[in-house]
């Protein structure tokens, strides 16, 4: 996504290069919700994830469960 013209024009390198740390779980969740399109334009941030009514919810549940090893 951040080679494409749209990403370029609206946020700067050091946008395009932060991320955030995500159990493997969640980032499975996140992904079965949206498309990487959507995430990109819509969900950039780890606010926006967590306003998010679907992923809140997903992230509450995963929350409770166990951690296997």
């Amino acid at each position: 996504m951040h080679r494409r013209t749209y990403f370029k024009k609206h946020f700067s390198k050091a946008e395009l290069q932060d991320g955030i740390y995500i159990c493997r779980q969640c980032h499975s969740g996140i992904h079965r919700f949206y498309d990487e399109m959507t995430l990109a334009k819509h969900y950039f941030n780890l606010q926006r994830l967590l306003d998010d009514e679907q992923l809140s919810t997903f992230f509450q549940w995963v929350s409770k469960q166990r951690v296997r090893v």
